[in-house]
């Protein structure tokens, strides 16, 4: 078993990509980077969460494998593989703030 020690924001740009199958990959953009430490302090791993909820080392992410950790900058655009976050296909946007 292992305890989150320290969890920090990702910065734009970073993506995970994850196998589907023989030739499909898809990215997602990480949220944040945890720093998992051993339960005896033995070990210690960074892992990357994207905005689905996935990371590597899940139980859940039978469906798919993790393939690598990417940056693109973000003035460069996105992976071609990428998807969007879930906020961003429900398009939501900030409430607008009502006049003073």
């Amino acid at each position: 078993m292992k305890r989150i020690v320290e969890i920090v924001p990702a910065r734009p740009g970073w993506y995970a990509r994850w196998r589907l199958g023989p030739d499909a990959t898809r990215c997602y953009p990480v949220t944040l980077w945890a720093l998992l430490e051993e339960n005896d302090g033995g070990g210690r791993e960074v892992v990357g969460v994207d905005c689905v909820g996935q990371w590597p080392g899940a139980d859940d992410d039978a469906d798919a494998n993790f393939v690598r950790y990417l940056f693109q900058t973000p003035d460069s655009g996105v992976p071609a593989d990428a998807e969007s976050s879930p906020a961003e296909r429900a398009g939501s946007r900030a409430p607008a703030v009502p006049a003073a």
